[in-house]
């Protein structure tokens, strides 16, 4: 037997392909020869980018004693957990259910049936053959023993697998999330919580959301406080654009350095809509350069965007992007290095490790043309420098939250490119994620991987497409969002109105996953909830739409307890208090480019608006929506009864500016 990664399509995997650990991908195949030879699993689940993954594989992984012993006494599986959240999620609540915490890498030791005796995370060389020669004997001498603890372990977590109550939310539970949120916020620093800190992207989403409904003033503080500091911060790169996974103190001055798609997908949206709030030059600069990160750092040569960037240069954590006084001066001269230095809060002590530090921007410069010069060539040198690497899979899901965001904010601020970018991502993922009539995960290299779409992959893929639909006008968006959500609810959908992670079909593991908690990204039941929301809206047809609502229903009863982990879901109950609320702008020429302009810059969050001309087939918004006297015109709708045509952009804002106290 040997290593069984070479043909694998995640990078993750194909980085073990040489260890001398026996690995080999999860299946059918694997626990078969655990069960022939009666030797327990080694489940090991990881991602490319993934610091404790690398240091834990070169400590053991790579150790000619490691491999010996697990070879000979266990069957080692590796698996990708972006490729397969599925199997990290059942096994991640069997870490968490048992140790009290989880992590990456994960690992587990199942009995060859697929149950979990013993979880852990990280564990050092000697600790972890210590570990590894103490499961063997306990399965050699007390086998029945260990797996009576795995059935209790899954026994366990099947019984307490149940999802809270559905809860219809009303306007009042709306402000009381306000209110807690309110009570958890870091005044100081913004955000929430403690360290570590990570960018809290769904839940600025809804205080955005519902300062945009209500007018609330609190709600807008938090958020204002907490997009400036994530956007001076060490978290954010100041040279390169982007930003990195979190902050591993409370003030965000030093990173956790890997860069993830879905964060800056999610982060590139918020500012987007931050901008279009009160045209904050920041929230601009920040969306423009996150922008330009995705297209030029993470943009593959297919059209998708690849997963994320490494944590590790070298092995070295943050080594491409940190700096020393001595390195500013080196590529800006003395004078310029200093006045650097005191700008981005680079000092000899430095802020992380060994004199360097991380770039902050906690004041604006204050010449912009030398600040823009500096910036240049900061980034020619640091291009210079070793380079994280790259796992290029595309990621369905990944890239809808891209599509979205591109179609958004390149609406908002006149980018056709960026709009162009999310064109060519929607066909490849239309063109090669979708096999046999249902989505798949991931490709890479033009290769589709066999791993199943879960529930996020069909909802942010239609939440994307719907965007898309929105920014160009052109009816095949809507019409294949449409099939992809019919299929959602067919495969996935729960008893109360909620959804699954995995569909019916889907391989059986020991759990069927489901969570309703927003966490790095929007949780495959709210992902679906809120574009049934946005279809129902652009079609007129009230079955989707209460069809997001029972969606979002099921998750309130987490969301409202625990604002900070539902901030998808209370995004999507804005949405639904505010709308929906549908604007049809029809006709061409400067007039009607003016009408479409004020309804991308309007901020309701139950407003979804299409442009084009009137009766155009495929696009329900524009049917009877004739012209006015032969000119462009703007018709402002509420659930298709539509006021009387506006013509002017100060007649449509008029319209628009309505609240919902």
């Amino acid at each position: 037997m040997s290593n069984r990664l070479a043909a694998a399509t995640s990078p993750y995997l194909l980085q073990h392909r040489d260890n001398p650990v026996h690995w080999q991908e999860w299946g059918e195949a694997a626990f078969a020869e655990a069960r022939e030879r009666n030797v327990p699993v080694l489940l090991s689940v990881g991602y490319a980018a993934c610091h404790w993954c690398h240091v834990m594989a070169h400590e053991s992984f790579e150790d000619e004693a490691v491999a010996q012993a697990l070879n000979e006494r266990f069957v080692s599986v590796k698996v990708d957990r972006e490729e397969r959240p599925d199997i990290d999620a059942v096994y991640m609540a069997a870490v968490t259910a048992t140790t009290g915490h989880g992590g990456w890498p994960m690992t587990c030791f199942l009995t060859p049936e697929g149950e979990p005796f013993f979880c852990g995370t990280y564990f050092p060389r000697d600790h972890f053959l210590q570990l590894v020669a103490a499961v063997d004997e306990a399965w050699r001498t007390r086998e029945e023993e260990v797996r009576a603890s795995g059935l209790h372990i899954t026994s366990a977590l099947r019984e307490g697998l149940a999802s809270p109550e559905p809860y219809a939310a009303g306007l009042a539970d709306l402000d009381r999330a306000v209110t807690l949120l309110s009570g958890q916020f870091d005044s100081g620093a913004g955000g929430f919580g403690g360290a570590p800190k990570f960018p809290p992207s769904m839940v600025l989403e809804f205080l955005l959301r519902h300062h945009g409904r209500t007018g609330d003033d609190v709600s807008l503080a938090m958020a204002d406080r907490t997009l400036e500091a994530m956007a001076r911060s060490g978290m954010y790169d100041q040279a390169g654009g982007g930003f990195a996974r979190y902050s591993v103190d409370a003030k965000w001055v030093v990173p956790h350095f890997e860069k993830m798609l879905y964060d800056n997908a999610l982060l590139l949206r918020v500012y987007a809509h931050w901008w279009r709030l009160g045209q904050n030059p920041l929230a601009e600069k920040v969306a423009r350069e996150t922008a330009e990160f995705l297209l030029t750092e993470l943009r593959t040569t297919d059209g998708g965007f690849a997963s994320s960037l490494d944590a590790d240069t070298q092995g070295v954590e943050g080594l491409t992007y940190v700096w020393t006084p001595a390195q500013l001066a080196e590529v800006l001269g003395e004078a310029d290095g200093a006045r650097a230095a005191d700008l981005f809060s680079v000092s000899e002590h430095g802020t992380f490790e060994h004199g360097t530090s991380t770039l902050q921007l906690l004041t604006d410069p204050d010449d912009r043309e030398w600040f823009r010069d500096v910036r240049t060539r900061l980034a020619q040198a640091r291009a210079k420098r070793p380079q994280p690497g790259r796992d290029d899979k595309v990621v369905t899901s990944w890239n809808g939250l891209a599509i979205t965001a591109l179609a958004e904010a390149g609406a908002i601020f006149e980018e056709p490119a960026w709009v162009a970018a999310a064109v060519a991502s929607a066909d490849l993922v239309l063109d090669l994620h979708v096999v046999e009539g249902g989505l798949r995960r991931a490709s890479r290299d033009g290769r589709a991987g066999a791993a199943a779409g879960v529930a996020d992959d069909y909802g942010n893929v239609a939440e994307g497409l719907l965007s898309l639909h929105q920014a160009t006008g052109e009816a095949r968006w809507l019409t294949v969002a449409g099939h992809l959500l019919r299929q959602a609810r067919d495969r996935f959908g729960a008893e109360d109105g909620g959804f699954h992670d995995t569909a019916a079909d889907a391989e059986q593991l020991f759990l069927r996953p489901r969570s309703g908690a927003d966490n790095a990204e929007p949780s495959g039941q709210s992902a679906i909830a809120v574009a049934l929301i946005t279809l129902g809206a652009l079609t007129g047809d009230p079955e989707a739409i209460e069809a997001g609502r029972r969606g979002i229903d099921a998750g309130m009863g987490l969301a409202r307890r625990e604002p900070r982990f539902g901030g998808w879901t209370l995004a999507g109950a804005e949405a639904l208090a505010a709308g929906p609320l549908q604007v049809a702008v029809v006709g061409s020429g400067p007039q009607a480019q003016a009408l479409a302009r004020t309804t991308h810059l309007a901020t309701s969050p139950g407003l979804v608006m299409v442009h084009g001309a009137p009766d155009s087939p495929g696009i329900p918004l524009l049917e009877g929506r004739p012209l006015v006297g032969g000119n462009p015109a703007a018709y402002v709708c509420r659930g298709f009864v539509c006021d009387r045509p506006v013509t002017t952009p100060g007649e449509l804002s008029a319209a628009l500016s309505a609240r919902t106290p």
